[in-house]
């Protein structure tokens, strides 16, 4: 087995001992959290809907040596939801260090023509999957002592952002004002809460339609 390996050649810290769970990370900014989280000696579980690309990446991260389990999961699914946590309970013994909220997913269309469902579709996924996931892992953060959950929003729930489309966007604003609440409401319990707001990245979610209409510098 090959000798688990930071991107950073000297990691100014580890994180040995510590366990983690990050959602939807086969693919994109999920994917390299699993990877740098590992790299630095985490106990890192993941979760996706698809049973063969997880099951190719986990194959993969062995091999690089990580410590990295994983399990099928649609986190639009409450049940699935409460039965995710509940695994990363039993694996990692009662508690959690770090919860990276990940999953998410767009739709570009104009406010006039979002259809109910889509409304609630993504709603679900961008926040209330974080909202209801955070609530189910508070226990086992809350045990650690040291607890720290992460949110991957977007800089769209900060500003108007062209097709991203704007129940993404609200959601992620959504998703920013959770995070100000938690810091304060779990700050007792010695957990964590920080939310980071990228611009567009290159991944599967995006690459098919905002690299097609937006320039990117080189």
């Amino acid at each position: 087995m090959a000798k688990a390996e930071s991107s950073f050649k000297q990691p100014r810290w580890s994180l040995q001992g510590m366990s983690a769970l990050v959602t939807g990370g086969t693919r994109g900014i999920g994917n390299a959290t699993v990877e740098e989280l590992a790299g630095l000696g985490a106990r890192v579980h993941t979760c996706s809907r698809n049973e063969a690309e997880l099951s190719k990446c986990l194959k993969e991260w062995e091999a690089k040596g990580f410590v990295v389990t994983g399990s099928v999961c649609d986190v639009t699914s409450r049940a699935q939801r409460e039965k995710l946590i509940e695994q990363v309970g039993s694996l990692f013994n009662g508690n959690l260090n770090i919860f990276v909220n990940n999953v998410g997913k767009y739709m570009w269309k104009a406010t006039t023509e979002f259809s109910a469902e889509e409304f609630s579709e993504l709603l679900n996924i961008n926040f209330e999957s974080a909202y209801h996931l955070c609530q189910l892992a508070h226990p086992l953060l809350k045990v650690s002592g040291a607890g720290s959950i992460i949110f991957i929003s977007s800089v769209a729930g900060l500003v108007h952002i062209g097709h991203t489309g704007s129940i993404y966007s609200s959601a992620k604003a959504a998703i920013n004002q959770l995070t100000k609440n938690l810091a304060c409401e779990w700050a007792k319990d010695n957990i964590r809460t920080n939310c980071i707001t990228p611009w567009v990245i290159r991944t599967s979610l995006v690459e098919n339609v905002m690299f097609s209409v937006i320039p990117m510098a080189h």
